[in-house]
């Protein structure tokens, strides 16, 4: 593995970084404080990522935007749920 693959890999972090409010809102219920427009927004910009990552092949792309991808819309459906 190339240096540059393994600091793709550990930039993972910011994509961890999502999980405290996933669950947060997932426990709470609560997602008056969230943006609907900023979450549409970040979730689109987030599967254009992966399908940038999967058009180049890029392992750190796909892995970080698949998870973010996922944790995104479970916020997002969260929000349009519980508003």
């Amino acid at each position: 593995m190339s240096a540059i693959t393994l600091i793709g890999l550990v930039a993972f972090l910011t994509t961890s970084a999502l999980i405290p409010q996933a669950l947060r809102a997932w426990r709470t219920r609560s997602t008056g404080d969230l943006s609907l427009p900023a979450y549409l927004a970040y979730v689109t910009g987030i599967a254009l990522w992966l399908i940038y990552g999967l058009v180049l092949r890029d392992p750190p792309l796909i892995f970080s935007n698949a998870a973010s991808l996922m944790l995104g819309l479970a916020i997002l459906g969260l929000k349009l749920r519980h508003g």
